[in-house]
């Protein structure tokens, strides 16, 4: 690929960390152009249909959806990230929308407005996160010894749990050994670690404690927004 890549971010969002870690992964160049969700530049609503990012621009072409652009890299671009055998990638691909849904209940987590749907939604978790510990392979990655696309996705998955920590033992990932073997190992990777800003936890953090939900109001009023 010769054309210009520019993955369109925002500072917090995790399928733009999936993007950024499979570019970064593939070891090929690309801009980083973050913009601001509430205030959105008129240029970018003019190429963007949904409106949301990530969003890559190559060359001319213009490509949404964190699914379709991660596809997309794997077509165009060596080093592949997914496996070779079509039942196996599909297998991957299967549990990179079950990494979707932990996303949406993580969402759900942060936004609960009160004791019970907190609760409700830390046990979705909880409950999620004990079948992948079945899946797990015991080596370092999901698979096995090659780091995949799967881990790219979880990825920004544990980077949320990194500050959770911060404001309570919640027990989502207790009893999950392999899961925290995964977690460390995906922590250590630089293509994670390097696909946010160093302020990620602090803004994290400042928009947790925005959000007025019940998780707000354990952080306290000390965090500055």
């Amino acid at each position: 690929m010769t054309q210009k890549l520019t993955l369109v971010s925002h500072h917090l969002c995790p399928y733009v960390q999936r993007a950024a870690i499979s570019l970064y992964e593939k070891q090929v160049p690309f801009e980083r152009l973050s913009i601001d969700l509430s205030d959105k530049p008129d240029w970018f609503t003019a190429i963007s249909p949904l409106g949301k990012v990530p969003l890559l621009m190559s060359g001319d072409h213009v490509i949404f959806e964190s699914a379709v652009i991660l596809e997309y890299l794997e077509e165009t671009l060596a080093a592949p990230l997914h496996p070779s055998n079509p039942e196996r990638r599909a297998e991957h691909r299967s549990w990179i929308e079950f990494g979707s849904s932990i996303l949406n209940d993580i969402a759900g987590f942060y936004r609960a407005g009160d004791t019970q749907a907190f609760e409700t939604k830390r046990k979705a978790l909880g409950g999620k996160f004990a079948r992948i510990e079945q899946v797990l392979s015991a080596e370092p990655w999901f698979d096995g010894p090659r780091f995949s696309l799967v881990d790219a996705v979880y990825g920004p998955i544990f980077r949320y749990f990194d500050t959770f920590d911060q404001i309570a033992d919640f027990g989502i990932l207790d009893g999950l050994p392999k899961m925290a073997r995964w977690r460390r190992a995906l922590e250590r990777r630089p293509s994670v670690s390097g696909a946010v800003p160093n302020d990620y936890p602090d803004r994290l953090m400042a928009f947790l404690h925005a959000r007025g939900s019940h998780l707000s109001r354990m952080i306290g009023a000390d965090v500055a927004i």
